[in-house]
């Protein structure tokens, strides 16, 4: 659990929360780490749930090596850095549509894609949950 009786987990719980983009790692058959922007909901679990094209490399990567890491931006100095480590699965029974928080929460974002939220669910038709092993920062 992340310990929010602290001011760093307080920063953590409200930028996984809040945030709307973040960078996921996950690692090339070749050993390369690989970083691409997803859109992702924190869930009361302490999983991270994202959605993914069926043909992206990630899905492959995590197949081979589920271990993977989550990154948000720092602030403009360079501070408030939030790093998750641990393992992602893909999930394949869990549609967008059905995530009610995942929707509200990229409600705007849907629109400066041009999207509805069907039509992301079905471009964006694979689910991934990242289980937190790790929280690092400051």
């Amino acid at each position: 659990m992340i310990d929010t009786s602290t001011e760093f987990g307080q920063r953590v719980q409200r930028r996984l929360n809040d945030e709307i983009i973040g960078w996921l790692t996950t690692v090339t058959l070749g050993g390369q780490p690989q970083s691409v922007p997803i859109w992702f909901l924190w869930q009361a679990d302490e999983t991270l749930l994202i959605f993914s094209k069926a043909d992206a490399p990630k899905l492959r990567h995590i197949r081979n090596n589920p271990h993977v890491s989550f990154n948000l931006d720092s602030d403009r100095r360079g501070g408030d850095i939030i790093r998750l480590e641990g393992a992602a699965e893909i999930v394949g029974t869990l549609v967008a549509t059905e995530v009610p928080d995942f929707i509200e929460k990229y409600r705007d974002g849907f629109k400066r894609i041009g999207m509805t939220p069907d039509e992301f669910a079905a471009t964006y038709s694979v689910a991934v949950k990242m289980k937190r092993a790790k929280v690092r920062g400051h």
